[in-house]
């Protein structure tokens, strides 16, 4: 996940986080099986690039990052800290992921199907030149659709079993909205809209935002997984598509996109005592 995007809803990830937590699982996993689970379904991968996300927050405020000089990425390896992320990840698991659908995931990626999907998972998570993958993937949608393959469609109900309630865009939306609303408390940036008028502008561009995040996520499936069969990427589809798994990727889903939030948070506020290498 290292292309991202912007989005609104207070209402989804706190409250549905809290929701998870009050209604944990009467069999949750312990934590040596949420290690377990988060090695073996690449989970821990896909946390530790999150941190690549932080390289795109400056353009959000409309500040250029070269101008912090060395202390951009200092300052983004203390708030992006692995462990920190890893450790918050693994804490709320323990308290919402439950035996059955934790045991499901971890049958279904250490398949020798599941085991190859994971390789290329990580690797295309820890990209560093994101648009380059994209251009690449755009690519290879093009050429699919230009010879008439299913492959795309494949893709697009792979895309919407990862995330099938459409947590993406509420999440870009908010993650966005938290860090513009911490960089103004904190001095950063002078907003010219209150809370009430941010959301709304976000709203407004919701379509925009849903189509790029389609489009990203359409091309990031191509390029990660160009190497597999037909008959691969099918089985994938239909084993994210099986309930337990819709269970385990709607929890991976508001974790992730909540670390981001709180992250970024915490960097919008801590940017406020940097001192920048040149005028901005």
């Amino acid at each position: 996940m290292t292309q991202h995007a912007h989005r609104f809803a207070f209402l989804l990830l706190a409250p549905v986080l809290a929701f998870l937590l009050t209604a944990a699982p009467l069999s949750a996993a312990n934590r040596d099986r949420i290690e377990a689970f988060l090695t073996t379904t690449g989970f821990d991968v896909a946390l530790e690039s999150i941190a690549l996300s932080s390289r795109s927050a400056p353009q959000m405020l409309g500040i250029d990052p070269n101008g912090f000089g060395s202390d951009w990425a200092r300052l983004t390896d203390e708030v992006f800290d692995i462990e920190t992320m890893h450790e918050t990840a693994v804490s709320i698991l323990e308290e919402t992921l439950s035996s059955e659908a934790l045991t499901h995931a971890v049958e279904f990626y250490a398949s020798d199907l599941g085991q190859r999907l994971v390789e290329v998972e990580n690797a295309s998570h820890m990209i560093e030149d994101g648009e380059a993958k994209q251009l690449e993937g755009q690519q290879i949608i093009s050429d699919l659709i230009k010879d008439g393959s299913q492959r795309v469609e494949s893709f697009k109900r792979m895309n919407s079993a990862i995330d099938s309630t459409e947590t993406a865009v509420r999440a870009w939306q908010e993650i966005q909205l938290r860090f513009l609303l911490a960089a103004s408390a904190s001095g950063v940036i002078e907003l010219q809209l209150d809370a009430d008028g941010l959301r709304a502008f976000l709203k407004r561009n919701e379509p925009a935002l849903r189509q790029s995040l389609q489009l990203s996520s359409l091309a990031a499936a191509a390029y990660t997984y160009q190497d597999f069969s037909d008959e691969d990427v099918d089985a994938y589809v239909e084993a994210l598509e099986q309930p337990l798994m819709q269970e385990v990727y709607e929890l991976l889903n508001v974790i992730q996109f909540e670390i981001m939030a709180r992250r970024f948070e915490i960097l919008a506020s801590r940017m406020a005592d940097m001192h920048p290498a040149q005028d901005i």
